[in-house]
């Protein structure tokens, strides 16, 4: 089971580095023709819009990165608890 949770553990890395990249990368004017802004909004934003939706409008700060920060730290912690329980019971 420790590729699994290896597999978990990098996919949640690299979910987290592309939302902070998005971040970061909204404070910088870069085109929006800009390849690295094409990859980056390409990634995050199927990511970021449902959450965007659901809160409430703050006027100009974004919180839904956040939100989606905290929501792949919970699924990646459930997803380990459960694998964890997996692989102690004996059970495939």
């Amino acid at each position: 089971m420790s590729f699994a949770l290896d597999f978990i553990r990098i996919l949640a890395i690299a979910l987290n580095v592309i939302i902070i990249a998005r971040v970061t990368v909204s404070w910088v004017k870069l085109s929006p023709s800009n390849p690295i802004m094409i990859i980056i909004y390409g990634m995050s934003e199927p990511m970021l819009r449902p959450i965007r939706k659901l809160l409430p409008n703050t006027g100009g700060l974004d919180f839904s990165p956040i939100v989606v920060i905290m929501l792949i730290m919970g699924a990646e912690w459930i997803l380990n608890a459960i694998i964890g329980l997996i692989s102690n019971t004996g059970a495939v």
